[in-house]
């Protein structure tokens, strides 16, 4: 199994951005953002290159259609994030607080989150490669319909997983606990550990039309 790679940044020189910044539409490049507040974090349509955005906080916010490249997000805290059709690419987050991320038909490679809590999140009919959730807290993650390949979640709690008709390759899911599992049967191409398989005993008899009784 060949494990995710992850980002490699090198964030250097960066210039000071402001929120005027942060517009839909606009290209974003080489800068660095702190303690910012906004009435929505809307980036539609737009590109961020070589950023870094730091304790960026905003009810609500927009990714959809948008680039976001060779950066870096710490504490973002949005609790609604609307990023359809988003490409993200070479990007780590870190201590980030995000509620519902609807971000279906979107590419994510080479993604790193780590210790963020995030609520629904919606990757369905996404392509996944080389994305890794460390230390994280996840109440529902969608990949039905998606295709994945090198997906790790190292010291990751995943309340609810689905992978319904989705196409996984070195899927890695020893390190994650799984409180539920939906698309059992797309779990070809993912690796569980033996204790994860006896938790999910019952859930694979079932979806094997196997009664366990006694």
């Amino acid at each position: 199994m060949k494990a995710p790679s992850l980002p490699q940044l090198g964030l250097e020189d960066l210039r000071p951005g402001d929120a005027y910044d942060l517009a839909p539409r606009t290209t974003a490049e080489g800068l660095s953002f702190d303690a910012l507040t906004l009435d929505a974090f809307d980036i539609e349509g737009g590109t961020l290159i070589a950023c870094d955005l730091a304790g960026v906080r905003a009810p609500e916010g927009s990714t959809r259609y948008a680039q976001v490249l060779e950066s870096r997000v710490k504490r973002l805290d949005v609790p609604v994030l609307r990023g359809t059709r988003s490409r993200w690419r070479d990007v780590e987050v870190r201590g980030s607080r995000l509620g519902s991320v609807e971000s279906f038909d979107s590419a994510w490679e080479a993604v790193h989150f780590v210790d963020c809590r995030l609520g629904f999140v919606n990757f369905r009919g996404s392509t996944l490669q080389d994305v890794t959730f460390t230390d994280c807290t996840i109440d529902e993650l969608d990949l039905g319909q998606s295709k994945i390949t090198r997906f790790a979640a190292p010291g990751t709690r995943i309340s609810r997983l689905d992978v319904a008709q989705a196409t996984l390759r070195d899927v890695d899911l020893r390190g994650a606990d799984l409180d539920g599992l939906a698309g059992v049967p797309s779990l070809r191409g993912a690796t569980i550990s033996s204790l994860q398989l006896q938790q999910l005993a019952r859930l694979l008899a079932e979806s094997h039309g196997i009664a366990v009784e006694g």
